[in-house]
């Protein structure tokens, strides 16, 4: 396949954005991932633990 018919090719390829949730915490908004475990931090800012759907899934 010649250079040129290779790089057409490979310019069709596309990343795609991510698909963000919005959340409002405590009235601050944060984006995050669906399906994808939450970081909780502390008041200075330290993780604590990982959290989905409310529950506590992993310590950090």
């Amino acid at each position: 396949m010649s250079r040129a018919n290779t790089r057409a090719r490979r310019a069709q390829w596309k990343a795609t954005a991510p698909k963000l949730v919005k959340t409002v915490e405590n009235g601050k908004v944060t984006y995050s991932l669906p399906h994808q475990a939450k970081v909780v931090t502390d008041s200075a800012g330290t993780a604590l633990f990982l959290e989905y759907k409310g529950r506590k899934v992993a310590d950090a």
